[in-house]
């Protein structure tokens, strides 16, 4: 009896050995080392889509057509998203600070609409962006030159 008890004692104190094991906290000389956190945006989140692919695309005045550039912008957006099957967007299309208010509501759905019409036709579900338009209420670049102007003459997407 007394074997089986001195038995079940060894069993227990090699488990519990097992169990305590000391973390590995340093190299092989004893050094301590620090952990190694990743850098960048989060995946999926704004920060790494306008890393990753870019927010917005540029218009000329008064238009509403996608350049090659813009194409480029938005092939890379629709790219994202298919990686990212759970993130919506709002696209958002603005316009410079000439022309009327009507005008440039009308303007900046009409470049939000070609945006998600874009992305639509690149596979990205409709259901997934929804599209507003802010005329020239929400500039980008302040100033009234043409630099300016060509800023915010733009659709930018964001995750919502």
């Amino acid at each position: 009896m007394r074997l089986k008890y001195i038995a079940a004692l060894s069993m227990v104190a090699l488990l519990s050995a097992c169990a305590h094991e000391k973390a590995n906290t340093g190299d092989s000389n004893g050094a301590a080392t620090t952990a190694v956190q990743p850098s960048g945006p989060v995946p999926g989140s704004e920060e790494d889509l306008v890393a990753t692919a870019g927010d917005r695309v540029l218009f000329a005045l008064n238009k509403s057509g996608l350049t090659s550039e813009a194409q480029a912008t938005l092939d890379k957006q629709a790219s994202w998203l298919a990686q990212y099957p759970q993130v919506n967007v709002e696209v958002a299309g603005n316009c410079d600070d000439r022309g009327t208010e009507e005008y440039n509501i009308a303007l900046g759905q009409r470049r939000a609409n070609a945006a998600r019409d874009y992305l639509v036709a690149k596979g990205v579900a409709s259901s997934r962006i929804s599209t507003i338009s802010y005329g020239k209420d929400r500039p980008t670049q302040e100033g009234d030159d043409e630099s300016a102007w060509a800023q915010n003459r733009n659709a930018i997407t964001a995750v919502h």
